[in-house]
């Protein structure tokens, strides 16, 4: 199966029509049925469903598809990293970072090394901490920002100087909408919106025996759908600090802080014995630099 080839797949899967990929690919369209049918002999399973005027993806496409881009993310990313090794003023740096107020301090980072070498460039991949360290874990990442510690047995981190403040995020017509600071007896019975992975760590601690008795109507990885369930009705959010989940006067929500007073902190992580791109190991040098005191563990 070669790499050229799954760029073809792909072409058409997005095009759903041979003839638009070909032309997209500047390749004439025997030469790209072929190509696919090919392909589909290899590995012995249909990959589409021709019909008269589009191509549509079997089960079997679909998960090629997945395959594919995957394979060729990683592959596009080599050559990237690869091209960059001579270059000293330029190149890529891939983050994967969790919804927080406190991507500030890296962004600030970022700017100081961009002023430095402007041919610098970001990629932000925003997701929760399940979702950033499989991408660290495939490669596809430099570093992760992550609001719960990380295995430190599989990655290298720095603590950043910024908490978050967890409360409840809810309609400024709730009841509890009057009180300024929210206890656990005020949620046992209420309808629950949170992330999965609070579940696992910072509620259930903070819930302790009582997390297996609460309502969860909701679970989100990210905040912004988060935030219309709780417009329409569906619960309450227990979500990050209120810059975070937008309780302006136009969205008709409001934010209280947990009591006791739960926090999060905001960590850098990155794969242990991870061979840097001359620009992530600047912006590197940069983030030791201004926050190297609250190193964990080093490279």
């Amino acid at each position: 199966m070669e790499i050229r080839v799954l760029r073809y797949f792909l072409a058409v899967a997005r095009e759903q029509s041979v003839t638009k990929a070909a032309a997209r690919l500047h390749i004439s369209q025997p030469t790209l049925s072929k190509q696919i049918k090919d392909l589909e002999r290899e590995l012995g399973k249909r990959l589409f469903v021709r019909g008269n005027y589009d191509m549509r993806l079997t089960d079997e496409g679909a998960l090629l598809r997945k395959r594919a881009e995957d394979i060729l993310a990683m592959v596009d990313r080599t050559a990237a990293e690869f091209a960059s090794l001579d270059d000293f003023v330029g190149g890529d740096i891939s983050i994967g970072c969790a919804e927080t107020d406190g991507i500030k301090y890296l962004a600030q980072c970022v700017g100081k090394l961009q002023r430095e070498r402007p041919g610098v460039r970001l990629h932000l991949y925003s997701g929760d901490t399940e979702d950033v360290t499989l991408r660290l874990d495939q490669g596809l990442l430099d570093f992760g920002v992550l609001v719960e510690s990380a295995d430190l047995g599989r990655y290298n981190g720095l603590v950043l100087p910024f908490t978050d403040i967890l409360g409840v995020s809810m309609r400024e017509d709730s009841p509890l909408a009057q009180k300024e600071v929210i206890q656990k007896e005020d949620l046992l019975d209420l309808p629950l919106i949170c992330t999965r992975q609070s579940l696992r760590t910072s509620l259930l601690s903070w819930f302790g025996e009582e997390v297996d008795s609460l309502n969860i109507a909701a679970t989100f990885n990210l905040s912004y759908n988060s935030k219309i369930l709780v417009q329409e009705g569906l619960g309450y959010a227990i979500s990050l600090n209120k810059d975070l989940f937008d309780t302006n006067p136009n969205t008709g929500l409001c934010f209280r802080p947990l009591y006791p007073r739960l926090e999060s902190k905001m960590y850098l992580v990155w794969r242990k014995f991870q061979a840097f791109t001359p620009a992530a190991k600047a912006l590197f040098e940069e983030i030791q630099k201004a926050y190297g005191e609250g190193k964990e563990t080093g490279p």
